[in-house]
Parts: structure tokens; C-alpha cells; sequence
């Protein structure tokens, strides 16, 4: 468990999220992203699957009784013909809590852990401004389901090589991740 605090700031929990976690996080996502999000073609591609477990943090003040602060989510995607890479997202922070450098926590801490996982790459779709402090720059290779703007298809390496030929269509999974491809 990782944690985050300053002399000003409450000290924040991170932690893998739990089945318990599951109704909080949804109002979270309501709450960061509107209800609508689901229609978004990403999550087209989570529909069926079943997230990278070890991968789906959960933030909140050093508070057994304390709300979410914020969350974040991985889920195994195929591109191409033959490869594979992380998907991430959603990540979210409570509105009344954004500035605080939680997000970035959650980001920073899971990528490690999927590089400790043996994942090669990560990709996502989101702003670049942002992201690339983490990493990620935009991919002229992978093609997201429409409407997705490929200008916002991310991806980084989280080994070295991770990203090479890794191209084409990014498309749901069907079954289990295969170690090799890790």
C-alpha cells in the first residue's frame, strides 16, 4: 500500500480495490465523467472483460471510514493481430479533491506495478498535455473503434521495445491475457 501526504495535505491510501469498492467507484465515475461515459467507445472495448485486478487502485484519506478520493482501472485489450496491451482507464478523481496530486499517485503507482506484472505496454485515450508526463505520446500506429479522435489514442512502453509493432486495430478481449505477451 502506497501513500501520499504532506504537512498540509491528509495522508492518502492507496490500495487494490475490493468488491466493496464497486458501488463507490461507480459514483465516482458518475460524478468525474457524467453518466453518459459508457456510450464512449472505450468502453466498448471493457464490456465482457474482466479488468487487470492487481492493476485497480483505490485512494482515500487515512480514514477507514473516509470516501473515495479516487480510483483508477486497467483492462487487458488486443491490437493487431497477435498483440496485447493495457488499457487504462478510467481514472478519477472526487471533484472536490482534484489538485492534490491523487490522480498522479494512482497513475505513477500502477504503471509500476504493471511493469512489475511483466505488461509491455500501455495505451489509453485521453490528453496528451497531460499524459505525457507520465509517458504516454500519441500513437500514429493504433486504431481505436470510431468515434474515438486519433489524435487522443496515448501509448507508452513500460519495457524497452515495449511499443515496437505494436499497430493496427485496438479491439475487445476475448479470453485470458497470455503471459508471453506480457
Amino acid at each position: 500500500m502506497g501513500a501520499l501526504g504532506g504537512d498540509s495535505l491528509p495522508v492518502i491510501r492507496i490500495a487494490p480495490e475490493t468488491a466493496a469498492d464497486g458501488w463507490e467507484i461507480e459514483y465516482l465515475l458518475d460524478t468525474a465523467f457524467a453518466p453518459g461515459r459508457t456510450a464512449l467507445s472505450s468502453y466498448r472495448l471493457r464490456e465482457g472483460v474482466e479488468p487487470v485486478g492487481p492493476l485497480c487502485l483505490t485512494a482515500r484519506d487515512d480514514d477507514a471510514m473516509a470516501a473515495l478520493a479516487g480510483c483508477i482501472r486497467f483492462w487487458p485489450v488486443r491490437v493487431g493481430d497477435a498483440g496485447e496491451a493495457l488499457l487504462l482507464g478510467p481514472v478519477a478523481t472526487h471533484p472536490t479533491r482534484q489538485g492534490e496530486g491523487i490522480g498522479a499517485r494512482l497513475i505513477l503507482e500502477s504503471l509500476e506495478r504493471a511493469e512489475a506484472l511483466g505488461w509491455a505496454a500501455c495505451i489509453l485515450v485521453g490528453d496528451e498535455p497531460y499524459y505525457r508526463r507520465f509517458g504516454f505520446a500519441r500513437s500514429g500506429t493504433l486504431r481505436f473503434p470510431p468515434p474515438t479522435n486519433p489524435n487522443r489514442v496515448l501509448a507508452r512502453a513500460l519495457v524497452p521495445g515495449g511499443l515496437d509493432g505494436l499497430s493496427g486495430d485496438v479491439t475487445r478481449f476475448d479470453s485470458a491475457p497470455s503471459p508471453q505477451a506480457r
